[in-house]
């Protein structure tokens, strides 16, 4: 059964987590939080550029501080296929812990719970990630079977688990990929997060977030964790039938900034998608900017890096006009 047959089977879940638990009417897209949010649009046209440097233009742009902070990098490692271009690539990675050594963070480490297969380091062995990032295997933790701990109130449980290397973090940076999305329309810095929702607790493919609703997931999560940054590989997406079936797409960008919902947004735009019109984005307009007016762009402008990312027939009408 491929993820698309998926549909309905996740619709049904989905409608039965909506019926117990029910976010308030999705606000005003001009109720968000007080003051503008500043997102910086860094050029990286290949992965062979010095994107540690990249970065840190975007960093400073953004006002990042990550002295004496412990980091954790959560990258998005789903799946693989050498024909196209499904995870973060492994030199934003590895660029990423040398950026944050270099900014003087206390620990660096990488965390990722991958909502398809159930041996990560193999996975990790396909992506390139052993091989590429520097003592990988000492900073690098499991996230679906980590040792966990719970917090109160997530979409509506008294309880929920987390791993502790999440929960121990002072700095979460979602290292996303810019994709396509068949169910959410786009998926980007904020539904990264799937994956520190631990698979050994909730299933594979994170079936509790699906029964929750994916919109409503990507909110509660977003909502809970809010010491947060975002760094998305834009420097080849993935458009079409995204997370996994998809086909490459260069846009030659990194887009990154501490609110995510802006930084999503953004990204939005950059791909030709209105973000006015998704409807995690619209969820999670409390949380963020979604407004154009709302966002401070940094560096690149979004005109000049511009690319219409291909959608399947269902999300036509999330095209930007």
């Amino acid at each position: 059964m491929t993820r698309r047959q998926f549909i309905p089977l996740a619709g049904v879940a989905a409608t039965a987590g909506y019926a117990s638990f029910k976010m308030q009417k999705p606000p005003k897209l001009s109720d968000g939080p007080a003051g503008n949010s500043a997102v910086a649009i860094v050029r990286a046209r290949s992965y062979s550029e010095d994107l540690a440097g990249r970065m840190l233009e975007g960093v400073r742009q953004c006002g990042l501080d990550v002295r004496g902070k412990r980091v954790l990098l959560k990258p998005n490692l789903v799946e693989f296929d050498s024909a196209t271009v499904i995870n973060t690539d492994a030199s934003v990675i590895a660029a990423a812990v040398e950026l944050f050594h270099r900014l003087g963070a206390a620990e660096v480490k990488i965390g990722e719970g991958p909502g398809h297969r159930r041996d990560t380091l193999d996975l990790a062995e396909d992506a390139r990630y052993r091989a590429s990032i520097p003592k990988f295997e000492s900073i690098f933790t499991d996230l679906n079977r980590d040792d966990v701990a719970p917090i109160k109130g997530f979409a509506g449980e008294s309880e929920f688990y987390f791993p502790k290397t999440v929960l121990a973090a002072d700095l979460i940076v979602s290292l996303a990929k810019m994709k396509t999305h068949h169910w959410a329309g786009a998926t980007l810095s904020m539904k990264n997060f799937f994956g520190i929702v631990p698979g050994s607790v909730y299933g594979w493919p994170k079936n509790k977030l699906h029964y929750i609703g994916i919109p409503q997931s990507v909110v509660e999560l977003n909502r809970v964790f809010r010491n947060t940054f975002a760094i998305v590989d834009g420097v080849v997406g993935m458009e079409g039938n995204g997370p996994i079936q998809g086909t490459p797409k260069p846009a030659g960008v990194l887009v990154m900034g501490h609110d995510l919902v802006a930084v999503d947004a953004t990204c939005c735009r950059i791909m030709g998608i209105d973000p006015e019109k998704v409807e995690y984005l619209r969820l999670a307009a409390t949380l963020g900017h979604v407004h154009i007016g709302r966002i401070e762009q940094r560096g690149e402008t979004i005109a000049s890096v511009h690319t219409n990312f291909a959608l399947i027939d269902e999300f036509s009408k999330l095209r930007l006009a």
